[in-house]
């Protein structure tokens, strides 16, 4: 199962940004993980919003804030192509969150980090790729 982890100095986000980003980043990993849009699998899609204290961030060059977004997926799950799509979405979704332009692209990184088969457990067991994939097609309206 997917998750999803904004880390960001307290106050980048505008308000509104705030209030909607983890459900908004949740959506985009979902999307792109092509996993069908049922309430079990939204269930499943965590998302996180980590606030740094003031000051706790910086770069050598200046303390304008930066913003992090750590993505676990299970290994397999994201082509090379769905990658790059979550990356540019993601990176917007951050953007419009902290009210910045596509011109402050740079201060959004994106870490995909793809969790080995059999390493991932949930409900006290082991959770495999292929257990997932099959469950999600039987989930599918398309199917």
């Amino acid at each position: 199962m997917p998750m999803i982890r904004l880390t960001a100095p307290a106050g980048a986000l505008t308000e509104a940004g705030r209030e909607s980003v983890r459900r908004e980043l949740a959506e985009v990993l979902l999307r792109w993980e092509g996993a069908p849009d049922t309430a079990f699998f939204r269930a499943q899609a965590w998302s996180y919003l980590v606030e740094l204290p003031e000051g706790a961030q910086r770069t050598a060059e200046d303390d304008v804030p930066r913003f992090l977004v750590e993505v676990t997926v299970p290994q397999g799950a994201l082509s090379e192509r769905r990658k790059a799509g979550l990356v540019e979405e993601t990176t917007r979704t951050v953007l419009s969150a902290a009210g910045l332009t596509p011109d402050d692209a740079l201060r959004v990184w994106v870490l995909v980090n793809e969790q080995p088969d059999g390493t991932w457990g949930a409900g006290g067991a082991v959770i495999r790729h292929a257990d997932l994939v099959a469950l999600a097609k039987g989930q599918r309206s398309d199917a």
